[in-house]
């Protein structure tokens, strides 16, 4: 049924972006200091890498994946740093006045910035692999439009979550003052600089 596997792709979109990591606690500081057109983008960015994955895995690209999972070291090496020094520039960052107002290149550096940190992750598509051979598409003839609902499911239900987050605590963003968000900017950086940290620490 057509229909089921698009539900199935929301369901999950939503459940793989829904819990809190280094991405969500990205995506709630730039609601707070930047607004929510920042957050919703960056968690575009985000469900835009997961169905990237969802794509590679549903439609059996076995020399993509084999690939990032080769070299998932380094991959994640490169995340890891990213993190670190994300995180870092969180925290001295001083809190934006005109972040609702935000345009044009903010709003790109805001998605590609939690794109590229989401396939850093090359675990995600394990999780993509294993749930598609679960459902019986492994991108065998006659399943590529069962893959294609599938991802695109992925895709909206991981927006969706976004679109709850970055609303959600948007509307917490006009009461907090700028000595607040500073206070947001560094609980958020060093909870970046955290992840980034142990990401680091499990390659050893």
């Amino acid at each position: 049924m057509p229909l089921s596997f698009f539900l199935t792709g929301l369901i999950i979109g939503f459940s793989i972006a829904a819990p809190v990591g280094p991405i969500g606690v990205l995506c709630i500081r730039r609601t707070l200091t930047e607004g929510r057109a920042s957050g919703f983008i960056s968690g575009l960015g985000a469900a835009t890498a997961d169905a990237i994955y969802g794509f590679v895995a549903g439609f059996g690209l076995t020399f993509v994946s084999s690939f990032l999972i080769r070299e998932q070291t380094w991959i994640r090496l490169v995340g890891g740093a990213f993190l670190c020094y994300l995180g870092v520039k969180t925290f001295f960052a001083r809190p934006a006045t005109q972040g609702a107002s935000i345009r044009g290149v903010g709003l790109i550096r805001a998605f590609t910035s939690t794109l590229f940190l989401t396939l850093t992750n090359p675990m995600t598509i394990l999780s993509f692999a294993a749930i598609f051979a679960g459902l019986g598409l492994g991108g065998s003839a006659g399943s590529y439009g069962a893959a294609v609902l599938l991802v695109l499911g992925v895709f909206l239900g991981s927006a969706f979550w976004w679109l709850i987050l970055s609303t959600g605590v948007g509307f917490l963003g006009g009461k907090l003052h700028a000595n607040a968000l500073q206070w947001v900017n560094r609980i958020s950086g060093l909870i970046i600089l955290g992840f980034g940290v142990v990401a680091l620490l499990s390659l050893l």
